[in-house]
């Protein structure tokens, strides 16, 4: 098919020992952590999950550099465990969430976080303080068929070998099961679709030249730098 300007690249992630995985949408999902809701301010208790999107075309690849973008000067991490969709659905019962996933990885939400306060005081959209070019880091996924489907295990980031963030994938306020249920509700979710599950507390600005590395225990590991 001609189209009127040249095709854009199709945004993908490594696999562990296969294809890429082409990247259709990435789903982020907001204060998952209590301990994280808490340092952000707001309330930790169970309420429904919210949900913010970036572009497919902001993730970075294990090992890559992310730009220090522009128009913020408090640009922060936050560690996370993504989840690679091989099976779309809407209303997708909880009980069987997990036949749908394909991989997962260890991702990077990197935030704006002067222009994401902003917004909130205002009760304006996130967009520009989430969803900005180069802001979703992705290491390689590994198969379910691989590592099955973790429920626990530390996630960790460092800066410059420094610890910055520890938590556990046991304290998801939101279960990847139930995030998918509770997503697939709102849109209807296909194959190539990435979902964010949320970040632990410990969360913090980074500046050029820092050397990001997170971790999943049982999932892998990310590294990138800011340039």
């Amino acid at each position: 098919m001609a189209y009127a300007v040249p095709q854009p690249p199709q945004p993908a992630v490594a696999v562990a020992g296969g294809d890429p995985f082409p990247v259709r949408r990435i789903y982020c999902v907001g204060r998952n952590y209590a301990a994280h809701a808490r340092e952000m301010g707001a309330d930790p208790d169970r309420e429904p999950p919210f949900f913010f999107l970036k572009p497919a075309d902001a993730v970075v690849a294990d090992g890559g550099t992310v730009p220090y973008p522009p128009a913020t000067q408090n640009l922060h991490h936050e560690v996370e465990l993504v989840v690679a969709i091989a099976r779309g659905g809407k209303d997708i019962p909880v009980e069987t969430a997990l036949e749908h996933v394909f991989g997962y990885a260890v991702g990077l939400d990197m935030t704006r976080r002067d222009l994401q306060n902003a917004a909130k005081k205002e009760g304006k959209p996130w967009d520009m303080g989430k969803g900005f070019d180069h802001s979703a880091p992705c290491g390689t996924i590994r198969r379910v068929a691989e590592i099955g489907h973790p429920a626990k295990g530390a996630v960790r980031l460092s800066v410059n070998g420094e610890p910055r963030q520890h938590g556990d994938l046991s304290d998801l306020i939101w279960s990847v099961s139930e995030t998918i249920s509770y997503l697939s509700g709102l849109v209807e979710l296909a194959p190539g679709d990435l979902i964010f599950t949320g970040t632990p507390e410990g969360v913090g600005p980074v500046k050029p030249g820092d050397r990001l590395e997170g971790s999943v225990e049982g999932v892998g590991t990310i590294a990138v730098t800011i340039g």
